[in-house]
């Protein structure tokens, strides 16, 4: 017992030693470098799992759990930034999470406001980036949102487009005419006895050229109002309301948190844990890449973080060979 517990406090002088860390440094930068010869995610999502477990095993408050469960954070978003990653989320609090000791989420709460204000302070990392915190989130509540508003921007009528030759338009300026025109024969019939008949033909043949469809007589010109509801209808477009099959997945897309932020790439759960526990479900599509890792999160760092990039980066080689080819094999000539 105590040959380990000297073994350990050996390890960590070495290991802090001034040349030691400046070998440490340097392999680190270099490492960083090579990897940004290659595709950098875009976006990473992070679940922060295992601080509470990692607090039981090395015999620590569950409030110390969480405030080393930050500072690895702070650790992990250096290397993204640092890599060219764009944008990180992290899952740092869930709903459920309310259910633990009032004692545990006050701490908690604490803890994420001293350590989000360090990191904000550090304005050379945030320019180059954007950090989105879940606090607290569930998915299921942002995909409900998007869709709410999605369906509330629905049933906003859409302003009408002015068309001078519209259907609409036309028939108006017939009716018009039309109306004109009983008026003027109405005018010669006080003026002229004589020629009433003639006058109320010449009337009826040219309102009946203007609108065919009409039943409309020289002494009913009250149904030029029903022929006007008739044309307009009563549909949805009459209404102003935006096609219902206009509503794609797009349109949700614009409703959720990460709408202005590149699609999800790469999603890194720690603790062992096999399931996003309602985490970025909308987010996660077929070129998500899901990974789990066995480490907690305090012990997450950029050795963990490295072999899940350089896979990544493999895949996404695969990827684009495997696109190359398809596309060869179909430009290629046909032998006759």
């Amino acid at each position: 017992m105590s040959s380990s517990f000297h073994l350990t406090q050996l390890r960590k002088w070495l290991l802090s030693s001034p040349p030691v860390e400046w070998a440490i440094q340097q392999t680190r930068e270099l490492l960083l470098g090579a990897l940004r010869q290659g595709p950098i995610p875009q976006h990473i999502a992070f679940v922060m799992d295992g601080n509470r477990r990692f607090a039981r095993q090395h015999h620590i408050e569950t409030v110390e759990g969480h405030n080393m469960g930050f500072e690895a954070l702070a650790r992990i978003l250096e290397v993204c930034y640092k890599s060219g990653v764009k944008v990180v989320t992290i899952y740092a609090f869930s709903i459920e999470n309310f259910q633990r000791s009032q004692y545990e989420v006050d701490h908690l709460m604490e803890i994420a406001k001293i350590k989000l204000a360090q990191m904000a302070q550090h304005g050379d990392l945030m320019e180059r980036a954007i950090l989105n915190v879940c606090f607290p989130y569930t998915s299921r509540d942002e995909i409900t949102t998007a869709v709410r508003e999605t369906v509330v921007d629905y049933l906003k009528p859409v302003p009408p487009r002015r068309r001078p030759f519209s259907e609409t338009h036309i028939a108006r300026n017939i009716r018009a005419r039309h109306i004109n025109s009983i008026q003027e024969s109405r005018e010669m019939l006080r003026e002229t006895e004589s020629s009433v008949e003639a006058d109320t033909s010449d009337s009826m043949s040219s309102s009946t050229t203007l609108n065919p469809g009409s039943s409309v007589s020289a002494g009913q010109p009250e149904d030029a109002t029903t022929t006007d509801t008739s044309i307009d209808g009563n549909n949805d477009l009459a209404l102003g309301l935006p096609d219902v099959e206009a509503i794609t997945p797009a349109m949700l897309e614009k409703h959720m948190f990460t709408h202005d932020t590149p699609p999800l790439e790469l999603l890194i759960r720690t603790s062992g844990v096999e399931r996003l526990s309602d985490f970025m479900l909308w987010q996660c599509h077929e070129h998500t890449k899901v990974c789990f890792l066995e480490c907690l999160w305090p012990e997450f760092d950029l050795w963990h973080f490295l072999p899940v990039l350089w896979e990544w980066q493999r895949e996404q080689r695969r990827r684009v060979l495997g696109s190359w080819g398809t596309r060869s094999h179909l430009m290629a000539p046909v032998k006759v």
